[in-house]
């Protein structure tokens, strides 16, 4: 989405609010596929660790049809449910409800592969297998990054070449995924029973991401209502927040083998001791963002749109942007070592008080005193405050390092 942002937002401020919108509900299979790399990680970690590589692949097969059939459902309803999704969270502009509902039925198409790669980043990372994932994952992204300019420019595609082009891209990297489950000689046959072994894990972290959404769906829903500025500049701090958080991923996912590995071998002191560092590093790579983003203020707003006034806005949310990425780190990370150990749970249930009672209320606050587009980033602001406390609460008591193959 940051390349879509970086190339659309040249075409004019509709255009970029439309991606604006409809990259948010398909924010939603992103979020479905976090949650099945994520547990399947976790469950393959365990059984790896545990020295039972071929029980931890199996994983992978079951979390592979789970995701299929979860992305063909999503490509399918999106035909149907894009046009009143996209109209109220656009606040009654037609002109953007229309171009981001076109947009969106033709992304949606990618949520099989889109799915199928999360579910593959899950399993691979579990056996400890980083490489392959890192190219399939790389590869998709450059082909994405090449498709994208061209589809919308030279061939005349517009706003609709954006969508194709993630279309593409995230249906090749499903397939090499696939392809690598099938080059593991392991049965393809689905088991219900592992699936709903895997639904049960999945359903803390699917309710966890369920506030994530609901936070990130208001927020966008709120700067609509500020005017076409307001959500497009949006659209860009959110985007490059998005990218930063893919980065700083990288120590979370780390988190979420080694600590799943370490558990599952009946090593609890050192998975606590993993935390520790993980923890360090995160805050450490947040601050480093930081920097960077902070440097690149009176620039880089200028590399996703010519409009003065979306810039004028963008620079409202980059102070805010700034400031938080150091404590993101920490988050980011912890959270990494908390799925690592299939602490699912709690982690449910941190995120719903952080969302409802610290962000929801925010953002809408904002709208109601009309505190615009620095009100939503406050909002964020305390939403990552909250998860911080929390992670940090749960982490000194230690509940979270149970050992054994599978929690």
């Amino acid at each position: 989405m940051l390349v879509d942002t970086a190339v659309v937002g040249h075409l004019g401020r509709l255009p970029l609010a439309a991606v604006a919108i409809g990259g948010t509900v398909m924010s939603v299979a992103a979020w479905l596929g976090a949650v099945m790399a994520y547990g399947t990680t976790g469950r393959a970690a365990r059984r790896y660790g545990a020295g039972d590589r071929a029980a931890a692949v199996a994983e992978g097969v079951q979390a592979s049809w789970l995701a299929f059939g979860s992305g063909l459902a999503l490509a399918v309803g999106m035909q149907v449910a894009a046009g009143p999704l996209v109209r109220t969270l656009a606040g009654g502009d037609t002109d953007v409800a229309g171009a981001a509902a076109d947009w969106l039925r033709i992304a949606a198409l990618g949520a099989p592969g889109l799915l199928l790669a999360a579910a593959g980043n899950g399993w691979m990372r579990g056996v400890q297998d980083t490489r392959r994932p890192l190219y399939y994952v790389l590869g998709a992204n450059v082909l994405s990054a090449v498709l994208c300019p061209l589809l919308v420019y030279p061939l005349g595609f517009g706003l609709t070449g954006s969508a194709v082009a993630n279309v593409v891209a995230q249906t090749a990297s499903g397939g090499l995924f696939a392809w690598a489950l099938v080059a593991e000689r392991v049965s393809l046959r689905p088991h219900p029973s592992v699936i709903g072994q895997q639904l049960v894990l999945g359903r803390d972290l699917l309710i966890r991401g369920a506030a994530f959404q609901a936070s990130f769906l208001s927020a966008t829903a709120v700067a609509a209502r500020f005017g076409d500025a307001v959500v497009a500049a949006h659209q860009i701090a959110i985007q490059l927040w998005y990218f930063c958080a893919l980065a700083l991923d990288a120590v979370a996912i780390a988190a979420q083998s080694l600590v799943g590995a370490a558990l599952g071998a009946g090593h609890d002191g050192e998975a606590r001791e993993l935390g520790r560092r993980i923890a360090l590093l995160g805050g450490v790579c947040g601050a480093g963002f930081a920097v960077l983003i902070g440097a690149g203020a009176g620039v880089v707003p200028g590399w996703f749109t010519s409009d003065p006034v979306v810039v004028e806005q963008a620079m409202v949310a980059w102070p805010w942007f700034v400031s938080l990425l150091p404590l993101a780190g920490v988050v980011y990370a912890l959270d990494g070592v908390l799925i690592g150990a299939g602490d699912a749970r709690y982690l449910r249930n941190a995120t719903i008080v952080a969302a409802v009672g610290g962000f929801l209320p925010a953002i809408w606050l904002a709208y109601a005193v009309d505190a615009g587009l620095g009100g939503i980033w406050a909002g964020l602001a305390l939403f990552i405050v909250l998860r911080l406390a929390t992670l940090l609460l749960r982490m000194r008591t230690g509940a979270w390092a149970v050992v054994g193959a599978v929690r």
